[in-house]
């Protein structure tokens, strides 16, 4: 069972929240997701078992002994990424129109590797992860190698908690698409709640069980009630309102997961969360 953890933006706390939802699960493999900033695997100590390059774009190369300099790939390019047989590989996209145009056909498309991929034994379970390359696209290639390297380490009735990126985008929707479940973890701001819509949306098209936790609920209560009213407008399970506290930066400087401080107020809203979070997914596998 796959429970994807995502923030219709940045800086809700979606990470501190899957963590602790981690420690609380126990037996639970770990897939960091949020490709373009994978921090999971900072708050554990651990070694390797797997390391693999991955490449998820291609590049255009070009045989220049047998280029005649036509420009015809150049007329064709929409990125503006090859003139006279010359390439910026910063530019281009690999999308292979050069290379169909090209009547010496000397251009070719060349693998290009995009990221290191993890899978990392700790004294808290697996973590399936990657480092990407510098300048290189976070992908949803890359995100669908993560959940099928942690699906490799999960046992039949184990569960993978996802860490997926903020937003809509493509290494998002890999992260959701075929999961169990969905916990969009928001902000009572007008933005988060904007970037809520739409993240309910995307969980909704692809037929998801989609639970929301609005993090730092107090800071506006105004703006928290009208996300409440939303969800249950649109049918959409609020499982969690955890405090702001200040003890989530202490946790974080730390490196501790925020459920080992008794005194938190966010520890104990999450544990409270984790409860129905429970509930939910084991209805939702009946």
């Amino acid at each position: 069972m796959e429970l994807a953890v995502i923030s219709g933006k940045g800086g809700t706390g979606k990470t501190t929240i899957a963590l602790a939802l981690a420690e609380l699960a126990g037996n639970v493999v770990k897939a960091d997701c949020d490709v373009d900033a994978p921090n999971l695997h900072l708050f554990y100590r651990g070694k390797d078992l797997v390391t693999q390059s991955f490449s998820g774009e291609k590049i255009a190369v070009v045989n220049k002994e047998n280029c005649t300099a036509c420009n015809k790939c150049g007329d064709v390019c929409q990125f503006y990424a090859i003139q006279n047989g010359e390439v910026n590989p910063f530019k281009c996209e690999g999308c292979g129109a050069c290379v169909l145009v090209c009547p010496q056909k000397v251009i070719s498309l060349r693998d290009e590797k995009t990221a290191d991929v993890y899978v990392t034994e700790t004294d808290k379970g697996i973590i399936s992860r990657a480092r990407m390359e510098i300048g290189s696209e976070g992908s949803g290639k890359l995100v669908t190698k993560l959940r099928d390297n942690a699906k490799k380490f999960a046992q039949e009735n184990t569960l993978i908690i996802i860490d997926g990126s903020p937003g809509i985008g493509c290494s998002v929707i890999a992260s959701v698409t075929g999961s169990d479940g969905v916990l969009i973890v928001t902000e009572p701001t007008q933005s988060g709640l904007e970037d809520l819509k739409r993240a309910a949306e995307l969980c909704r098209h692809f037929g998801v069980l989609t639970l929301v936790c609005i993090n730092k609920y107090d800071i506006n209560e105004e703006i928290s009630e009208k996300i409440e009213g939303y969800c249950i407008k649109n049918n959409v399970n609020l499982v969690g309102r955890i405090p702001y506290d200040d003890m989530v930066v202490k946790a974080i400087n730390n490196l501790q997961p925020i459920i080992y401080f008794e005194n938190s107020k966010a520890n104990q809203a999450i544990r409270q969360m984790w409860h129905k979070i429970c509930l939910y997914l084991n209805s939702f596998g009946k």
